[in-house]
């Protein structure tokens, strides 16, 4: 099911700020080389997702699935000074990937690549999270919620993505339902779950 109209998206796209260069290029060369097109990012997420990190000034930011690199660069590009971001790639050979992009961009040195499962290195990291991006594997979805909400800073923010799930939400099983309903449960948490793309949820602490 598309979750936007394809024509109503397309228009969207095309009156949004582009891509910068380089991820255009990125976009292209993990269509070609990696595939699993529908697991990018892309323009109209990735600009959303650099707006908010532009809006809300983070010092620390968590990325859990990094893919080929195209969300943890749009973020990177809009941090203030001293901003970093922790990314959490549990494949090798996406993470290499990801990394060379990294290094190629002027914002890359800014991104701290982990790789191995998100829990653990969730676990191993110090402090709280000012912003964080969860777009990992699905049935992980709860886990790495618990993991993050009590870390997450006063005005921190935490953006699901794929949280409409091509309208499968709709057969009321499968686990981003159940994540969805532990969210909406959860007294702790105030959320929003926008139809941009695949769906994506905003939430922070009550």
């Amino acid at each position: 099911m598309d979750i936007v109209d394809p024509q109503i998206e397309e228009y969207a796209v095309k009156l949004s700020t582009p891509h910068d260069a380089l991820l255009a290029e990125l976009g292209e060369a993990t269509r070609s080389d990696i595939g699993s097109e529908q697991m990018l990012t892309g323009p109209l997420a990735g600009r959303l997702l650099e707006l908010l990190v532009w809006s809300s000034q983070p010092q620390r930011v968590l990325e859990v699935g990094t893919f080929t690199g195209h969300s943890a660069l749009s973020m990177a590009a809009a941090l203030p000074d001293g901003g970093r971001i922790d990314a959490c790639e549990l494949d090798p050979e996406r993470a290499a990937f990801a990394q060379g992009w990294f290094d190629r961009s002027p914002h890359g040195a800014r991104i701290t690549l982990h790789v191995g499962p998100a829990l653990e290195t969730i676990n191993a990291l110090d402090g709280d999270f000012d912003f964080v991006f969860i777009d990992a594997d699905k049935e992980g979805y709860v886990d790495y919620y618990e993991a993050i909400l009590p870390r997450l800073s006063e005005r921190g923010l935490i953006v699901a993505d794929n949280t409409l799930w091509s309208g499968r939400v709709l057969d009321g099983e499968g686990p981003i339902v159940a994540f969805n309903d532990h969210v909406a449960a959860d007294p702790r948490s105030v959320q929003v779950v926008l139809s941009v793309r695949d769906g994506m949820t905003l939430i922070r602490r009550a």
